[in-house]
Protein backbone atom coordinates (compact mmCIF):
# COMPACT_ATOMS: atom_id res chain seq x y z
CA UNK A 1 0.00 0.00 0.00
CA UNK A 2 1.08 3.53 -0.72
CA UNK A 3 1.24 6.11 2.08
CA UNK A 4 -1.51 8.81 1.47
CA UNK A 5 -1.65 12.51 2.16
CA UNK A 6 -4.18 15.21 1.33
CA UNK A 7 -3.92 17.61 -1.61
CA UNK A 8 -6.26 20.36 -2.85
CA UNK A 9 -6.68 21.53 -6.45
CA UNK A 10 -8.09 25.07 -6.50
CA UNK A 11 -9.92 26.77 -9.41
CA UNK A 12 -7.91 28.67 -12.02
CA UNK A 13 -8.22 32.39 -12.57
CA UNK A 14 -11.01 31.96 -15.14
CA UNK A 15 -13.19 30.29 -12.48
CA UNK A 16 -14.18 27.46 -14.84
CA UNK A 17 -12.85 24.54 -12.81
CA UNK A 18 -14.41 23.19 -9.66
CA UNK A 19 -12.31 22.65 -6.58
CA UNK A 20 -11.57 18.99 -5.97
CA UNK A 21 -9.95 17.28 -3.02
CA UNK A 22 -7.96 14.08 -3.46
CA UNK A 23 -5.92 11.77 -1.33
CA UNK A 24 -2.52 11.73 -3.15
CA UNK A 25 0.43 9.38 -3.06
CA UNK A 26 3.65 11.48 -2.94
CA UNK A 27 5.82 9.12 -5.01
CA UNK A 28 3.59 8.61 -8.16
CA UNK A 29 4.02 10.44 -11.50
CA UNK A 30 0.96 12.75 -11.29
CA UNK A 31 1.01 14.77 -14.58
CA UNK A 32 -0.09 11.94 -16.96
CA UNK A 33 -2.73 10.92 -14.43
CA UNK A 34 -4.32 14.44 -14.45
CA UNK A 35 -4.53 14.40 -18.29
CA UNK A 36 -6.44 11.11 -18.24
CA UNK A 37 -8.77 12.39 -15.50
CA UNK A 38 -9.52 15.58 -17.44
CA UNK A 39 -10.60 13.63 -20.57
CA UNK A 40 -12.79 11.36 -18.51
CA UNK A 41 -14.36 14.31 -16.67
CA UNK A 42 -15.43 16.09 -19.88
CA UNK A 43 -17.15 12.96 -21.23
CA UNK A 44 -18.78 12.26 -17.87
CA UNK A 45 -20.03 15.87 -17.64
CA UNK A 46 -21.89 15.47 -20.95
CA UNK A 47 -23.48 12.24 -19.69
CA UNK A 48 -24.48 13.83 -16.39
CA UNK A 49 -26.08 16.88 -18.11
CA UNK A 50 -28.08 14.57 -20.39
CA UNK A 51 -29.22 12.49 -17.42
CA UNK A 52 -30.28 15.57 -15.42
CA UNK A 53 -32.32 16.94 -18.34
CA UNK A 54 -34.17 13.59 -18.59
CA UNK A 55 -34.86 13.48 -14.83
CA UNK A 56 -36.15 17.07 -14.78
CA UNK A 57 -38.47 16.37 -17.70
CA UNK A 58 -39.92 13.26 -16.08
CA UNK A 59 -40.39 15.13 -12.77
CA UNK A 60 -42.29 18.03 -14.40
CA UNK A 61 -44.59 15.72 -16.37
CA UNK A 62 -45.30 13.58 -13.26
CA UNK A 63 -46.16 16.68 -11.21
CA UNK A 64 -48.62 17.94 -13.83
CA UNK A 65 -50.31 14.52 -14.01
CA UNK A 66 -50.55 14.28 -10.21
CA UNK A 67 -52.16 17.73 -9.89
CA UNK A 68 -54.66 16.83 -12.60
CA UNK A 69 -55.64 13.65 -10.75
CA UNK A 70 -56.01 15.55 -7.48
CA UNK A 71 -58.28 18.15 -9.07
CA UNK A 72 -60.44 15.49 -10.70
CA UNK A 73 -60.51 13.06 -7.75
CA UNK A 74 -60.34 14.46 -4.17
CA UNK A 75 -59.41 10.99 -2.89
CA UNK A 76 -55.84 11.66 -4.15
CA UNK A 77 -55.52 14.88 -2.14
CA UNK A 78 -52.86 15.28 0.53
CA UNK A 79 -53.95 13.75 3.86
CA UNK A 80 -53.47 16.99 5.74
CA UNK A 81 -56.24 18.76 3.80
CA UNK A 82 -58.45 21.30 5.48
CA UNK A 83 -62.13 21.09 4.56
CA UNK A 84 -63.94 24.41 4.71
CA UNK A 85 -67.52 24.76 3.54
CA UNK A 86 -67.40 21.61 1.43
CA UNK A 87 -64.17 22.67 -0.35
CA UNK A 88 -61.15 20.35 -0.10
CA UNK A 89 -57.72 22.09 -0.28
CA UNK A 90 -54.39 20.43 -1.12
CA UNK A 91 -50.82 21.66 -1.73
CA UNK A 92 -48.01 20.30 -3.90
CA UNK A 93 -44.88 22.39 -3.70
CA UNK A 94 -45.87 25.98 -4.43
CA UNK A 95 -49.20 24.96 -6.02
CA UNK A 96 -52.55 24.91 -4.20
CA UNK A 97 -55.80 23.62 -5.69
CA UNK A 98 -59.35 23.04 -4.41
CA UNK A 99 -61.91 20.34 -5.15
CA UNK A 100 -65.61 20.42 -4.22
CA UNK A 101 -66.52 17.59 -1.78
CA UNK A 102 -69.81 15.83 -2.48
CA UNK A 103 -72.52 16.02 0.22
CA UNK A 104 -74.42 12.73 0.74
CA UNK A 105 -78.09 12.89 -0.19
CA UNK A 106 -80.87 12.32 2.35
CA UNK A 107 -81.55 8.91 0.81
CA UNK A 108 -77.86 7.94 1.09
CA UNK A 109 -77.74 9.01 4.75
CA UNK A 110 -80.87 6.99 5.53
CA UNK A 111 -79.54 3.95 3.67
CA UNK A 112 -76.25 4.14 5.55
CA UNK A 113 -78.10 4.40 8.88
CA UNK A 114 -80.31 1.47 7.90
CA UNK A 115 -77.34 -0.82 7.18
CA UNK A 116 -75.70 0.20 10.48
CA UNK A 117 -78.91 -0.41 12.43
CA UNK A 118 -79.67 -3.66 10.57
CA UNK A 119 -76.25 -5.04 11.52
CA UNK A 120 -76.84 -3.97 15.13
CA UNK A 121 -80.32 -5.52 15.36
CA UNK A 122 -79.23 -8.74 13.61
CA UNK A 123 -76.73 -9.20 16.44
CA UNK A 124 -79.11 -7.97 19.15
CA UNK A 125 -81.84 -10.46 18.20
CA UNK A 126 -79.59 -13.25 16.93
CA UNK A 127 -81.28 -16.64 17.02
CA UNK A 128 -84.83 -15.20 17.26
CA UNK A 129 -87.60 -15.20 14.66
CA UNK A 130 -87.12 -11.90 12.81
CA UNK A 131 -89.07 -10.11 10.07
CA UNK A 132 -88.64 -6.62 8.65
CA UNK A 133 -92.04 -5.29 7.51
CA UNK A 134 -90.56 -1.98 6.32
CA UNK A 135 -87.22 -0.22 6.17
CA UNK A 136 -86.45 0.93 9.70
CA UNK A 137 -88.88 -1.55 11.31
CA UNK A 138 -88.01 -4.95 12.81
CA UNK A 139 -90.47 -7.45 14.34
CA UNK A 140 -89.10 -10.13 16.67
CA UNK A 141 -90.90 -13.11 18.23
CA UNK A 142 -89.34 -14.52 21.41
CA UNK A 143 -90.24 -17.20 23.95
CA UNK A 144 -88.64 -16.44 27.29
CA UNK A 145 -88.58 -18.72 30.33
CA UNK A 146 -89.12 -17.15 33.76
CA UNK A 147 -89.01 -19.47 36.78
CA UNK A 148 -89.37 -22.42 34.38
CA UNK A 149 -92.59 -21.00 32.93
CA UNK A 150 -92.87 -19.89 29.28
CA UNK A 151 -93.69 -16.35 28.18
CA UNK A 152 -94.38 -15.42 24.55
CA UNK A 153 -93.17 -11.95 23.61
CA UNK A 154 -93.56 -9.77 20.50
CA UNK A 155 -91.08 -6.94 20.05
CA UNK A 156 -91.17 -4.20 17.42
CA UNK A 157 -88.24 -1.79 17.14
CA UNK A 158 -88.53 1.31 14.97
CA UNK A 159 -85.72 3.57 13.71
CA UNK A 160 -87.05 6.69 11.99
CA UNK A 161 -83.50 7.82 11.17
CA UNK A 162 -83.35 4.88 8.75
CA UNK A 163 -86.65 5.82 7.09
CA UNK A 164 -88.02 9.35 7.32
CA UNK A 165 -91.31 8.21 5.73
CA UNK A 166 -92.25 6.40 8.96
CA UNK A 167 -94.91 8.10 11.09
CA UNK A 168 -95.76 7.09 14.67
CA UNK A 169 -98.85 8.49 16.37
CA UNK A 170 -101.89 7.66 18.50
CA UNK A 171 -105.17 6.91 16.75
CA UNK A 172 -108.68 6.93 18.21
CA UNK A 173 -111.34 4.36 17.36
CA UNK A 174 -113.76 7.06 16.23
CA UNK A 175 -113.14 10.03 13.98
CA UNK A 176 -115.82 12.35 15.34
CA UNK A 177 -116.30 11.56 19.04
CA UNK A 178 -114.18 10.03 21.79
CA UNK A 179 -116.83 7.58 23.01
CA UNK A 180 -116.06 4.90 20.45
CA UNK A 181 -114.38 1.50 20.45
CA UNK A 182 -113.06 -0.70 17.64
CA UNK A 183 -110.75 -3.67 17.07
CA UNK A 184 -107.03 -3.08 16.52
CA UNK A 185 -107.43 -4.35 12.94
CA UNK A 186 -110.15 -1.79 12.18
CA UNK A 187 -108.09 1.07 13.64
CA UNK A 188 -104.95 -0.03 11.75
CA UNK A 189 -106.73 -0.46 8.42
CA UNK A 190 -108.16 3.07 8.50
CA UNK A 191 -104.53 4.30 8.43
CA UNK A 192 -103.11 1.48 6.28
CA UNK A 193 -100.70 0.93 9.17
CA UNK A 194 -97.68 -1.36 9.14
CA UNK A 195 -97.79 -1.87 12.92
CA UNK A 196 -100.39 -1.11 15.59
CA UNK A 197 -100.65 -1.83 19.32
CA UNK A 198 -103.30 -1.03 21.88
CA UNK A 199 -102.80 2.35 23.51
CA UNK A 200 -103.77 3.97 26.80
CA UNK A 201 -106.48 3.20 29.35
CA UNK A 202 -110.13 3.92 28.64
CA UNK A 203 -113.54 3.74 30.27
CA UNK A 204 -114.92 0.31 29.26
CA UNK A 205 -118.56 1.45 29.18
CA UNK A 206 -118.04 4.38 26.81
CA UNK A 207 -114.57 4.09 25.25
CA UNK A 208 -113.51 7.57 26.42
CA UNK A 209 -109.72 7.59 26.95
CA UNK A 210 -108.64 7.86 30.60
CA UNK A 211 -105.44 9.89 30.60
CA UNK A 212 -103.59 12.24 28.32
CA UNK A 213 -104.22 11.99 24.59
CA UNK A 214 -102.92 14.60 22.12
CA UNK A 215 -102.94 14.01 18.36
CA UNK A 216 -101.38 16.52 15.96
CA UNK A 217 -101.17 19.03 18.86
CA UNK A 218 -104.94 18.79 19.33
CA UNK A 219 -105.62 18.12 23.02
CA UNK A 220 -108.32 15.45 23.17
CA UNK A 221 -108.10 14.45 26.85
CA UNK A 222 -106.12 15.50 29.90
CA UNK A 223 -104.18 13.46 32.48
CA UNK A 224 -105.51 11.27 35.27
CA UNK A 225 -103.51 11.57 38.52
CA UNK A 226 -100.68 13.17 36.50
CA UNK A 227 -99.69 9.72 35.28
CA UNK A 228 -96.69 9.21 33.01
CA UNK A 229 -97.05 9.85 29.28
CA UNK A 230 -94.99 9.42 26.11
CA UNK A 231 -94.37 12.42 23.85
CA UNK A 232 -93.66 11.89 20.14
CA UNK A 233 -91.74 15.00 19.14
CA UNK A 234 -91.47 17.00 15.93
CA UNK A 235 -87.71 16.34 15.64
CA UNK A 236 -88.20 12.51 15.63
CA UNK A 237 -87.17 12.26 19.29
CA UNK A 238 -89.28 11.11 22.23
CA UNK A 239 -89.93 12.31 25.76
CA UNK A 240 -91.44 10.70 28.83
CA UNK A 241 -92.58 12.42 31.99
CA UNK A 242 -95.50 12.81 34.34
CA UNK A 243 -98.25 14.55 32.44
CA UNK A 244 -99.35 17.78 34.10
CA UNK A 245 -101.71 20.20 32.43
CA UNK A 246 -102.46 23.88 33.00
CA UNK A 247 -105.80 25.09 31.58
CA UNK A 248 -107.01 28.68 31.86
CA UNK A 249 -110.21 30.28 30.53
CA UNK A 250 -109.48 33.95 29.83
CA UNK A 251 -111.87 36.80 29.14
CA UNK A 252 -111.06 40.47 28.77
CA UNK A 253 -111.57 41.00 32.52
CA UNK A 254 -111.61 37.52 34.01
CA UNK A 255 -109.40 34.42 34.20
CA UNK A 256 -110.42 31.13 35.74
CA UNK A 257 -108.54 27.86 36.05
CA UNK A 258 -109.89 24.52 34.82
CA UNK A 259 -108.80 21.16 36.21
CA UNK A 260 -109.10 18.94 33.15
CA UNK A 261 -110.45 18.50 29.64
CA UNK A 262 -112.83 15.82 28.31
CA UNK A 263 -112.50 13.62 31.40
CA UNK A 264 -115.08 12.22 33.83
CA UNK A 265 -115.64 14.26 36.98
CA UNK A 266 -113.60 12.97 39.91
CA UNK A 267 -114.44 15.71 42.46
CA UNK A 268 -117.45 18.03 42.68
CA UNK A 269 -115.07 20.95 43.13
CA UNK A 270 -113.43 20.43 39.74
CA UNK A 271 -114.01 22.79 36.84
CA UNK A 272 -113.94 20.81 33.58
CA UNK A 273 -113.78 21.77 29.92
CA UNK A 274 -115.55 19.78 27.21
CA UNK A 275 -114.93 20.16 23.49
CA UNK A 276 -117.06 18.92 20.61
CA UNK A 277 -114.92 15.72 20.63
CA UNK A 278 -116.72 14.73 23.82
CA UNK A 279 -120.14 14.78 22.14
CA UNK A 280 -123.04 17.12 21.69
CA UNK A 281 -123.95 17.71 25.36
CA UNK A 282 -121.90 18.11 28.54
CA UNK A 283 -122.34 15.93 31.62
CA UNK A 284 -124.59 17.57 34.26
CA UNK A 285 -123.14 20.32 36.42
CA UNK A 286 -122.37 19.31 40.02
CA UNK A 287 -124.63 20.35 42.88
CA UNK A 288 -124.51 24.15 43.23
CA UNK A 289 -122.76 24.28 39.89
CA UNK A 290 -123.34 25.77 36.44
CA UNK A 291 -122.23 25.38 32.83
CA UNK A 292 -121.56 27.76 29.94
CA UNK A 293 -120.98 27.20 26.23
CA UNK A 294 -118.50 29.35 24.30
CA UNK A 295 -117.79 29.89 20.62
CA UNK A 296 -115.76 32.55 18.85
CA UNK A 297 -115.05 34.28 22.16
CA UNK A 298 -118.71 34.71 23.14
CA UNK A 299 -120.90 32.89 25.69
CA UNK A 300 -123.75 31.32 23.72
CA UNK A 301 -125.61 29.74 26.61
CA UNK A 302 -125.45 28.99 30.32
CA UNK A 303 -127.41 26.78 32.70
CA UNK A 304 -127.33 24.78 35.89
CA UNK A 305 -127.45 21.31 34.37
CA UNK A 306 -126.07 20.20 31.00
CA UNK A 307 -125.47 22.54 28.06
CA UNK A 308 -124.96 21.94 24.37
CA UNK A 309 -121.34 21.91 23.18
CA UNK A 310 -121.07 24.10 20.07
CA UNK A 311 -119.28 22.71 17.05
CA UNK A 312 -115.83 24.33 16.98
CA UNK A 313 -116.33 25.71 20.48
CA UNK A 314 -116.25 24.40 24.05
CA UNK A 315 -118.18 24.29 27.30
CA UNK A 316 -117.09 24.85 30.90
CA UNK A 317 -118.79 22.99 33.76
CA UNK A 318 -118.05 23.40 37.46
CA UNK A 319 -118.90 25.13 40.74
CA UNK A 320 -121.00 28.24 40.25
CA UNK A 321 -118.57 30.52 42.07
CA UNK A 322 -115.80 29.50 39.66
CA UNK A 323 -117.71 30.05 36.42
CA UNK A 324 -120.08 32.90 37.19
CA UNK A 325 -117.36 35.60 36.90
CA UNK A 326 -117.16 34.84 33.17
CA UNK A 327 -120.78 35.86 32.57
CA UNK A 328 -120.89 39.17 30.75
CA UNK A 329 -117.23 38.96 29.74
CA UNK A 330 -116.15 38.94 26.08
CA UNK A 331 -113.31 37.55 23.96
CA UNK A 332 -113.26 34.36 26.00
CA UNK A 333 -110.65 31.81 24.99
CA UNK A 334 -109.03 28.68 26.36
CA UNK A 335 -105.27 28.21 26.83
CA UNK A 336 -103.68 24.80 27.48
CA UNK A 337 -100.09 24.11 28.44
CA UNK A 338 -98.34 20.86 29.31
CA UNK A 339 -95.11 20.48 31.23
CA UNK A 340 -91.85 21.53 29.57
CA UNK A 341 -91.01 17.93 28.62
CA UNK A 342 -93.83 18.00 26.06
CA UNK A 343 -93.28 21.47 24.58
CA UNK A 344 -92.15 20.04 21.21
CA UNK A 345 -94.50 17.06 21.17
CA UNK A 346 -96.79 16.56 18.18
CA UNK A 347 -98.51 13.65 19.92
CA UNK A 348 -98.81 12.57 23.57
CA UNK A 349 -100.32 9.38 24.96
CA UNK A 350 -100.73 8.52 28.63
CA UNK A 351 -100.14 5.19 30.33
CA UNK A 352 -98.49 4.07 33.53
CA UNK A 353 -96.79 3.20 35.64
CA UNK A 354 -93.17 3.87 34.69
CA UNK A 355 -91.12 0.78 33.85
CA UNK A 356 -87.73 2.39 33.17
CA UNK A 357 -86.60 5.87 34.20
CA UNK A 358 -83.17 7.38 33.53
CA UNK A 359 -81.95 3.99 32.34
CA UNK A 360 -82.93 2.22 35.59
CA UNK A 361 -85.79 -0.12 36.45
CA UNK A 362 -88.50 1.98 38.08
CA UNK A 363 -92.11 0.96 38.83
CA UNK A 364 -94.21 3.53 40.73
CA UNK A 365 -97.52 1.67 41.13
CA UNK A 366 -98.70 3.35 44.32
CA UNK A 367 -97.63 6.86 43.37
CA UNK A 368 -99.64 6.77 40.15
CA UNK A 369 -102.63 5.32 42.05
CA UNK A 370 -102.87 2.00 40.26
CA UNK A 371 -104.71 -0.83 41.96
CA UNK A 372 -103.77 -4.51 41.99
CA UNK A 373 -102.23 -4.78 38.53
CA UNK A 374 -98.84 -6.24 39.46
CA UNK A 375 -99.64 -9.93 39.00
CA UNK A 376 -98.62 -12.01 35.99
CA UNK A 377 -100.78 -10.65 33.18
CA UNK A 378 -100.75 -9.94 29.47
CA UNK A 379 -98.79 -6.71 29.01
CA UNK A 380 -98.20 -3.93 26.51
CA UNK A 381 -95.25 -1.56 27.01
CA UNK A 382 -93.50 1.19 25.08
CA UNK A 383 -90.12 2.89 25.49
CA UNK A 384 -87.17 4.37 23.65
CA UNK A 385 -83.40 4.03 23.56
CA UNK A 386 -80.69 6.64 24.02
CA UNK A 387 -80.41 6.92 20.21
CA UNK A 388 -84.20 7.34 19.79
CA UNK A 389 -85.20 3.91 18.56
CA UNK A 390 -88.77 3.26 19.69
CA UNK A 391 -89.44 -0.18 21.23
CA UNK A 392 -92.93 -1.61 21.69
CA UNK A 393 -93.65 -4.94 23.36
CA UNK A 394 -96.63 -7.21 23.98
CA UNK A 395 -96.60 -10.20 26.32
CA UNK A 396 -99.17 -12.99 26.17
CA UNK A 397 -100.55 -14.24 29.48
CA UNK A 398 -103.18 -16.16 31.43
CA UNK A 399 -102.53 -19.43 29.59
CA UNK A 400 -100.28 -22.45 30.01
CA UNK A 401 -98.24 -21.64 26.90
CA UNK A 402 -97.55 -18.11 28.20
CA UNK A 403 -98.10 -17.11 31.83
CA UNK A 404 -97.60 -13.36 31.43
CA UNK A 405 -95.33 -10.97 33.32
CA UNK A 406 -95.40 -8.88 36.45
CA UNK A 407 -94.65 -5.17 36.10
CA UNK A 408 -91.16 -5.70 37.51
CA UNK A 409 -90.50 -8.51 35.03
CA UNK A 410 -91.51 -6.39 32.05
CA UNK A 411 -89.52 -3.51 33.55
CA UNK A 412 -86.39 -5.70 33.38
CA UNK A 413 -87.24 -6.76 29.83
CA UNK A 414 -87.55 -3.15 28.63
CA UNK A 415 -84.26 -2.23 30.28
CA UNK A 416 -82.55 -5.27 28.74
CA UNK A 417 -83.85 -4.18 25.31
CA UNK A 418 -81.96 -0.90 25.74
CA UNK A 419 -84.71 1.49 26.86
CA UNK A 420 -83.67 4.51 28.89
CA UNK A 421 -87.36 5.35 29.43
CA UNK A 422 -90.34 3.01 29.25
CA UNK A 423 -93.91 2.84 30.53
CA UNK A 424 -96.74 0.38 30.81
CA UNK A 425 -99.79 0.72 28.57
CA UNK A 426 -103.24 -0.80 28.97
CA UNK A 427 -102.87 -4.57 29.31
CA UNK A 428 -104.86 -7.69 30.13
CA UNK A 429 -107.54 -8.36 27.52
CA UNK A 430 -106.56 -5.14 25.71
CA UNK A 431 -103.01 -6.30 24.87
CA UNK A 432 -102.79 -6.86 21.13
CA UNK A 433 -100.25 -6.27 18.36
CA UNK A 434 -100.87 -6.04 14.62
CA UNK A 435 -98.02 -6.36 12.08
CA UNK A 436 -98.46 -6.29 8.30
CA UNK A 437 -102.13 -7.23 8.35
CA UNK A 438 -101.85 -9.99 10.95
CA UNK A 439 -102.56 -10.23 14.70
CA UNK A 440 -99.19 -11.52 15.93
CA UNK A 441 -99.94 -12.27 19.59
CA UNK A 442 -102.55 -14.54 21.13
CA UNK A 443 -105.12 -12.33 22.90
CA UNK A 444 -107.79 -13.88 25.11
CA UNK A 445 -110.42 -12.96 22.52
CA UNK A 446 -109.87 -13.54 18.83
CA UNK A 447 -108.54 -10.31 17.25
CA UNK A 448 -108.53 -8.76 20.76
CA UNK A 449 -111.28 -6.81 22.49
CA UNK A 450 -112.60 -3.52 21.12
CA UNK A 451 -110.36 -0.68 22.31
CA UNK A 452 -110.57 3.09 22.51
CA UNK A 453 -107.22 4.06 21.01
CA UNK A 454 -104.01 2.62 19.58
CA UNK A 455 -100.47 3.58 18.62
CA UNK A 456 -99.95 3.09 14.89
CA UNK A 457 -96.87 3.05 12.65
CA UNK A 458 -97.45 4.18 9.07
CA UNK A 459 -95.18 4.61 6.07
CA UNK A 460 -96.16 7.74 4.19
CA UNK A 461 -96.09 7.41 0.41
CA UNK A 462 -94.42 10.08 -1.70
CA UNK A 463 -97.34 11.02 -3.96
CA UNK A 464 -95.06 12.72 -6.50
CA UNK A 465 -93.14 9.47 -6.92
CA UNK A 466 -96.39 7.53 -7.30
CA UNK A 467 -97.65 10.01 -9.91
CA UNK A 468 -94.39 9.81 -11.89
CA UNK A 469 -94.63 6.00 -11.96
Amino acid sequence: MFPLKSAFISPHSDGSAIAMKFRLCPKLPWTPLFTIIGDLTRQRAKDIVSFLITVIGITVISGVCYMTLCQAHPIFAYEGNVNTGGITSASIGRFTFKAKAETPSKAEIEQSEYYRWKTHTDLKYKGQLISRPAQGVIHVKVTKWINNRPVRINIVEINKKANSKLEIKPKTAGTMYLNNKASIRTIAQTENSIVAINGGYFKPQTGVPLGTLVIDKNVLTGPIYNRVALGINADNSYSMDKSKINITINGRKTEIKADNINQPRMLSTYTLVYTDKWGKITPPAPKYGMAISVKDGEILNFGYGSVEIPKGGFAVVGPKQNIEPLLGDIKIKMNIKFTESFENSEHIIGGGPYLVKNGQMFVDIAEQKFGAINGKNPRTAIGYTETNELIIVTVDGREEASVGMTLWEISRLMKDLGCIYAMNLDGGGSSVIYVNGKIENNPAYKEGIAISNAIVVNENIDMQTVASN
